[in-house]
């Protein structure tokens, strides 16, 4: 009886020191200070890790061979779980994300308030509000487009993202070019707002730095809700075609896990 007893009041105790442990990461006001949260954009081609060079499949039986992925990250907005954000400051929030670059596809993000994190927000490309400042209230960013092709010219604005490589199909035989740039045409602006919740909460700490893995599926650029076929034109910088493929940007990116250690 004094065994079964001792063990009990074991349990117990353990149950309360996890309770109380829990209600310390659940409880944003018993964390003070500030920490960093890294996040990791994953590239894939549907259910295969994307690799460059790498033939796929599309739904429209055509069959690319992407040599160039590049997207600009920008404007990152952190949410706790008591609705309270982070936003990240506007001259270091901008970012590009490069397939052959693999430095640039981890991203640390400092001197965020410690806390739990439930959700992001980002976009893709350049703010019209960035650029209306000009080409000198730009910063440090315009010449790190420049640098890694990701501008037409100052005029043209930014390319948001940029996917090239080789296709064929049932009527282009022959590896054929295409293009996908998205950024603003005409009056339209084409700059994408992504949100996401997290299937963890993000345990921003002085002594933790979590690391939230970003999967984008690049299959949804061309072959996402709306479908885009290459043999009907393939170099898609402008019109309907671009609206559709920057609608697709929606769906091309999902939190797949979270580590907090």
């Amino acid at each position: 009886m004094k065994f079964q007893l001792k063990n009990i009041v074991a349990v117990m105790a353990m149950a309360l020191a996890f309770t109380s442990c829990s209600n310390d990461d659940d409880n944003n006001d018993t964390v003070t200070g500030q920490g960093s949260l890294k996040l990791e954009f994953d590239n894939v081609y549907g259910s295969a890790d994307f690799a460059a060079n790498t033939a796929y499949t599309n739904s429209n039986g055509e069959v690319i061979k992407a040599n160039k992925v590049k997207y600009i990250v920008s404007n990152i907005v952190l949410t706790k779980v008591d609705g309270t954000t982070y936003t990240v400051p506007k001259a270091e929030s901008y970012f590009i994300i490069d397939e052959l670059t693999p430095a640039s596809t981890l991203l640390t993000i400092p001197n965020i308030p410690a806390g739990n994190y439930k959700s992001i927000s980002y976009g893709i490309g350049v703010d019209k509000a960035q650029f209306d400042l000009g080409a000198t209230g730009q910063g440090n960013f315009l010449t790190t487009a420049q640098n890694a092709g990701m501008m037409w010219s100052w005029s043209a604005g930014y390319k948001f993202v940029a996917f090239e490589g080789t296709f064929t199909s049932s009527t282009v035989t022959t590896d054929t070019n295409f293009k996908l740039h998205t950024g603003q045409t005409g009056t339209d602006y084409n700059y994408a707002t992504i949100s996401m919740n997290f299937p963890d909460n993000a345990l921003v700490r002085t002594n933790i730095t979590p690391q939230v893995h970003i999967m984008a599926d690049l299959k949804h650029l061309l072959d996402g809700t709306n479908k885009i076929n290459l043999s009907e034109g393939a170099t898609i910088m402008g019109g309907s075609k671009l609206a559709l493929a920057t609608a697709n940007l929606a769906n091309m990116f999902e939190v797949h896990h979270v580590h907090n250690d």
